[in-house]
């Protein structure tokens, strides 16, 4: 499907410099004016108590846009040949601060699908900061070292279909380029998903902060109705069973970090990127030192509300 014929009154749609796969879609500023006053009927507060009032500020944009805009990520998404888009408001003003950006994400998600329960925040979305100092339990917040290429939601029972991160606010941060690979253009692709090692039950935990009491089984590697193949990877929580498995997580490792087809992408503040997250994998690059570096994103991840789309592991 040709996402760039699409014409939505308000809406920019292009192709991302970086990636034919990746589908900008920019929101001008007579789309973000209309936004405030149905976004301000609810506070942060409704939109985490009642979930019905994110369908509702959800449904308030794609009525701006003639219900075309949710069409159109649903099918972005959805493709294989894609399964990513970026969306960025045109300016950044102060009208577009950190709870109309939280309403926004809200919208877009709810849009798509429902939001899974947020166990480290206890709310459908978290909040959290990359910073020069951290003390946190997962290296994936250390902002000096690689965050190697992985997907979301390896460790928790629900399905995780799909990812949404939004840029709430950078200051004084050099490189932390946002890293991402398809699984389609990886070399090593075929060769990793169709060793046997790779279809195994794999024992997937997570430290104390994400709040998650229990492990779970399942294998790195699957396939989709079509036989194509989805992955479920994140270096920090596989709790190999032996020598075999130890191997094989190395090798998947090494060979994800070193393929030439990795994307490095430079978001821009008030940017959400959203993946499909069976077949799209994500991480970041680290910055440059400087003790003042501050980074805040959000994250919602999530499931489709449909029936036609594959769902997880196999």
């Amino acid at each position: 499907m040709n996402f760039l014929k699409e014409k939505i009154v308000g809406i920019d749609i292009s192709q991302h410099i970086g990636s034919k796969r990746i589908i900008n879609i920019q929101l001008k500023e007579e789309i973000l004016d209309k936004l405030i006053f149905p976004f301000n009927h609810f506070d942060i507060t409704a939109l985490e108590y009642k979930p019905f009032t994110r369908f509702t500020i959800a449904k308030s944009l794609d009525d701006l846009t003639l219900k075309k805009l949710g069409k159109l990520m649903n099918s972005i998404i959805r493709d294989r040949n894609s399964g990513c888009f970026i969306v960025e408001p045109e300016t950044i003003n102060t009208k577009i601060d950190d709870i109309f950006l939280v309403k926004l994400s809200t919208a877009i998600s709810h849009l798509i699908g429902k939001p899974n329960h947020d166990s480290m925040t206890g709310k459908y979305y978290a909040r959290f900061y990359v910073k020069h100092h951290d003390n946190s339990d997962s290296y994936l917040r250390k902002a000096y070292i690689n965050m190697d290429l992985h997907t979301d939601g390896t460790y928790v029972k629900e399905k995780t279909d799909w990812l949404l991160m939004t840029k709430i606010e950078e200051k004084n941060a050099e490189a932390g380029e946002t890293t991402m690979l398809h699984l389609d253009d990886w070399e090593h692709c075929k060769e990793m998903s169709n060793d046997p090692i790779g279809q195994q039950n794999f024992t997937w935990a997570s430290p104390k902060s994400k709040n998650v009491e229990y492990k779970l089984e399942h294998s790195v590697f699957s396939k989709d109705k079509e036989g194509r193949s989805q992955i479920s990877y994140i270096d920090q929580f596989p709790e190999p069973k032996n020598m075999e498995q130890g191997l094989f997580l190395q090798k998947l490792s090494d060979a994800l970090e070193e393929s030439k087809n990795k994307l490095a992408l430079p978001l821009k503040p008030g940017s959400t990127i959203f993946s499909n997250n069976y077949f799209w994998l994500h991480g970041r690059k680290p910055f440059k030192k400087n003790i003042n570096l501050s980074r805040e994103l959000l994250r919602i991840r999530g499931v489709f509300t449909d029936s036609k789309v594959n769902k997880g592991q196999s």
